[in-house]
This record gives structure tokens, C-alpha cells and sequence, in this order.
């Protein structure tokens, strides 16, 4: 049994992670830490995590970006393995992420999907193959209007995962409305699209001479971030200090 720390577990993706654990024999909430109060939960919450005693194996992080130094500090301290999941960070909250990998096990993802961690290596290596021969790369993202971050973080993670087959070489341009020329023949084009209740979407154009191969990736709930937390979660626990990502859970 692997006992979980939830971090954020009032929001929308703890609540889910919540009812998804509860059908799960293999895990169980030993505590969630979370401002917000609902009196509802199954398990203790902490409103400060300093404040949480419980013991626990494995934390998964859904939180707020202002929260996860904190998270960090304490998961040092306690010696406990972390899985990552709040988006919005900037290099810096990046950087000490990777610090803390360097005292405890740490798995950050830009998308818990495992569906999507298969599409980061089946378009990596279709790219070495499909750019040589002329193709143009496109990456388009759709998002529900509440989402704040654009491009997603998953939409730059397919981005430099086609990128790492080239070491680099290509440039990223998030709008062409201002610029007047031809397109490059290094360039990944990344567009963002916000509107409704859209979960996810993700499509990878490779745009050839009379004909496009198209890599689709659809998320119809939070569901499926959710199983991939948890079973990262059940990767994690008991592992040495490192830095982990989704590639280490699909390959175990």
C-alpha cells in the first residue's frame, strides 16, 4: 500500500485524484494540504503543510505555483519522493525543482498523460525521419478560457521533444500575424486556441509535398492526469534521489 500526501487536495485535479484513489487498492490518502477547507474529506487536511504529521510514502502536487517552494522545502526535510504537477513555473521555481532532485526523488512532467508521454516519443522519432525530407512541423493546442499559461507546457514539451532529435536547431514561433515572409525551414510553429470547457487537445503537423501526417492527442477529463499522477506516485515511492519525468513510468 502506498500512502499518499495530496497537495492542493480541495482543488479541481485533488478532488478527482480523491475519488480516484478511493477505487484503488494499491493507495490510500494518508493526508491532503490545502487553504481551503471543505469538511468533506476522507482524510485529514492540513491547512499549512508544516503543519502535516502524517506519514506518507509519496506526494503528488496539484497546487498553486506560490505554494510549490514550500512543498519542496518540506519533501527535503522529510526525505519524501514528489511528483510535480503544477504548471505555471518559472525557471527559477525550474531550477530549484531540479536542486531538490538532488536530495530526494522528484518526478516532474509538463502533462501527467500517459497517452501523451507516448505521443513525446512516437513524434520525436517521426520527426528525424519526416524533417530531412521536407516536411514542416505545426503544433496546435486547444484549452478550456480559464486556462492562463499559452502556449500549454505540454505544447512546449512536444515542441522540444522534436527539437532534441535536432540538438536544438530549430526556432519556436508562437505568431505569425507579425511577420511578413516565407516561412523557415527551421521553424515550429505553435499555436493556442482558449475557449469553452476544452480539457486538452494537441495536434503535431508534419506538413509534406502533397500530403500531412497529423498526431492527435485528445484528453476528454481530468481522468487521465489524474491516473497518470497516482501511478507515477506508485513509481516513485521508495526511489533514490534523482530527477525523474514520464518517460521513467512508461518505461518501467
Amino acid at each position: 500500500m502506498v500512502r499518499l500526501l495530496l497537495h492542493g487536495c480541495n482543488g479541481k485535479m485533488g478532488q478527482v485524484i480523491s475519488s480516484l484513489v478511493e477505487e484503488d487498492p494499491e493507495v490510500e490518502i494518508a493526508a491532503g494540504i490545502d487553504t481551503y477547507l471543505t469538511g468533506k474529506n476522507s482524510y485529514p487536511v492540513f491547512q499549512d503543510i508544516k503543519e502535516c504529521t502524517a506519514e506518507a510514502d509519496c506526494l503528488i502536487d496539484f497546487y498553486v505555483a506560490g505554494a510549490v517552494e514550500g512543498m519542496l522545502a518540506y519533501c527535503v526535510e522529510k526525505g519524501l519522493p514528489c511528483v510535480v504537477c503544477t504548471t505555471g513555473l518559472d525557471e527559477a521555481m525550474l531550477t530549484k525543482i531540479e536542486e531538490a532532485s538532488v536530495r530526494v526523488a522528484v518526478l516532474k512532467s509538463a502533462n501527467m498523460s500517459l497517452g501523451i508521454n507516448l505521443l513525446l516519443k512516437m513524434i520525436k522519432e517521426a520527426a528525424g525521419l519526416l524533417a530531412p525530407a521536407g516536411f514542416d512541423m505545426e503544433i496546435v493546442e486547444k484549452h478550456h478560457n480559464r486556462k492562463i499559461d499559452s502556449p500549454s507546457g505540454t505544447a512546449l514539451a512536444l515542441a522540444d521533444s522534436i527539437n532534441e532529435e535536432f540538438d536544438g536547431a530549430y526556432e519556436y514561433i508562437y505568431d505569425r500575424s507579425s511577420i511578413r515572409e516565407k516561412r523557415g525551414d527551421k521553424e515550429i510553429g505553435i499555436s493556442a486556441v482558449r475557449g469553452g470547457t476544452i480539457v486538452g487537445e494537441h495536434d503535431v503537423l508534419f506538413a509534406g509535398i502533397d500530403e500531412v501526417i497529423t498526431f492527435s492527442h485528445t484528453a476528454y477529463s481530468r481522468n487521465v492526469f489524474a491516473k497518470g499522477a497516482v501511478q507515477a506516485a506508485k513509481f516513485l515511492a521508495g526511489k533514490e534521489a534523482g530527477y525523474y519525468d514520464m518517460s521513467d513510468v512508461i518505461n518501467a
